[in-house]
């Protein structure tokens, strides 16, 4: 089965493209630019939203749902946002269809139904929010307003790839409203950390913290925080953003409220989000030639278990003894399948569940229930281990917690060693085509300069990290004063 799929080594999008279709995570669908979520992928999206969504209510945040058409006045009203956007819309301009007159069985849209004005369908949710916000706080005693909605969205994209990009694509945003901006921002910081924590705790890949240069700043925001992955094929991947809006959005919708001493004053708020792009970057981060590597936290089987017979008296047998087995791994809130199929060979099974990437693989024959042993297959290494049924469980559930932090562990030495100092343009040049990754460089700090880059390299400014070391130097393009290095990479 997973013979059939392009190495990364021989084309890395194809093989990315390859792979989606065929692990049964998504496909095309009938409606260009929009992608059909298969039931497989959908479960691990679904692990995604229930860890991210115990987080959210931990921190304190609710869920709610807002409209998912936006009049175009409203959408227009903080105008940094709706400029950012405007190229990305969708626009609904009629309510209604009728029969073609000259076409019998055909429709056509009734040029008596024009909407009084134009609806927007949402390609974020700022607008909407936001108004509703301002009937919602009126006193200090309403905020901090910590409100998060799972949603789709629309972006009008004209070149499209399953998860990465696609015109409607699910996510979850998270719109706050606080009293002051201290708040605000530390809001902004702590949603950006619980993303970092989602993702190298429960997807295994180590991100970079970081806040976007100006050039690359959430429309509408005043500081954008965001966490960047690297991928296989050393191209970045931003996998979380989480912004600062300070007062804008407020004062264009008009959302102020009474402090303690009875002044009106406007509300400061943050916007943050996660999208189905996470999907491809856990695709891109660990799969392999044989198709889709999983980590456990988010493999929607973590254990199958493939018999081994000859006939049906065996299949009986093996079924009965592994019964306590399937049981006693369920009690460990391990999801595990016995994959007793009668229509396909081992074979066939073994090249199945590789190509989805469940993290563990046991078979079991008459032979080893005469030994009291089992095979147990790694998908991540490939390697099989003979292993006693005696606490089979417990080897079993220690073995997952070493493949997720295995997995981790080798997607940061990657990461690691594929961040690259340069000190002059050749250097960076070279990198960027020769090796790949985050070229740690100095830059000027002037957007003139991040396009003439982009322009020269294709490669943008990722992030200025977090941890930036504060060191003097000149700017590799320009050689102008720089009071430090940033992150550039080219990237999805």
């Amino acid at each position: 089965m997973s013979k059939n799929i392009t190495t990364r080594a021989e084309d890395y999008s194809k093989w990315y493209n390859e792979l989606v279709v065929k692990a049964d995570l998504a496909e095309n669908s009938g409606v260009r630019g929009c992608m059909v979520i298969k039931p497989y992928g959908y479960a691990i999206w679904e692990k995604m939203q229930a860890e991210l969504d115990r987080m959210f209510k931990e921190t304190g945040h609710q869920n709610a749902y807002f409209p998912l058409f936006v009049p175009k006045s409203m959408f227009e009203a903080e105008e940094k946002n709706a400029e950012g956007f405007a190229k990305e819309c969708a626009v609904v301009t009629h309510y209604r269809l009728k029969n073609d007159p000259e076409k019998p069985g055909k429709l056509i849209v009734d040029p008596n139904a024009k909407l009084e004005e134009e609806l927007i369908v949402r390609p974020t949710s700022e607008a909407i929010i936001w108004s509703t916000y301002k009937g919602w706080v009126q006193s200090y005693r309403d905020l901090p307003l910590l409100i998060n909605q799972w949603a789709n969205v629309v972006r009008w994209e004209m070149r499209t790839r399953l998860f990465l990009r696609t015109a409607e694509f699910l996510w979850q945003e998270g719109h706050t409203a606080h009293a002051t901006r201290a708040e605000a921002v530390e809001e902004s910081e702590k949603m950006m950390n619980v993303y970092a924590d989602f993702v190298e705790g429960f997807m295994a890949i180590p991100v970079v913290k970081g806040i976007k240069t100006e050039t690359e700043r959430f429309a509408g925001a005043e500081e954008t925080y965001c966490i960047e992955a690297l991928m296989q094929d050393g191209k970045a991947l931003q996998a979380g953003t989480s912004h600062f809006l300070g007062q804008n959005f407020a004062k264009a919708f008009d959302v102020k409220f009474a402090t303690a001493e009875g002044k009106q004053e406007y509300v400061w708020g943050t916007s943050w989000g996660v999208s189905t792009r996470l999907m491809g970057a856990l695709v891109m981060t660990h799969s392999d030639d044989q198709g889709l590597v999983l980590p456990p936290s988010l493999a929607p089987i973590q254990v199958v278990i493939v018999p081994i017979y000859r006939s049906d008296e065996q299949l009986v047998t093996i079924k009965e003894s592994v019964n306590s087995l399937v049981l006693a791994l369920r009690k460990l809130n391990i999801t595990v399948k016995f994959d007793d199929r009668t229509t396909q060979k081992p074979g066939f099974k073994f090249a199945e569940w590789e190509l989805k990437g469940v993290p563990v693989r046991i078979a079991v024959g008459p032979k080893d229930l005469e030994n009291g042993t089992f095979e147990v297959a790694r998908r991540d290494t490939l390697t099989k281990t003979i292993v006693s049924s005696e606490g089979i469980e417990d080897y079993i559930q220690d073995l997952l917690a070493q493949i997720q932090a295995d997995l981790f562990g080798k997607a940061l030495e990657y990461r690691n060693t594929h961040i690259t100092k340069v000190s002059n343009f050749d250097e960076f040049k070279e990198i960027l085509e020769t090796k790949g990754g985050f070229v740690s460089a100095h830059w000027d700090g002037t957007a003139a300069t991040e396009e003439k880059i982009k322009d020269l390299t294709k490669a943008t400014i990722r992030c200025v990290p977090l941890d930036q070391e504060k060191e003097e130097g000149v700017c590799v393009l320009t050689g102008a004063p720089s009071a430090g290095r940033v992150l550039f990479a080219k990237a999805y």
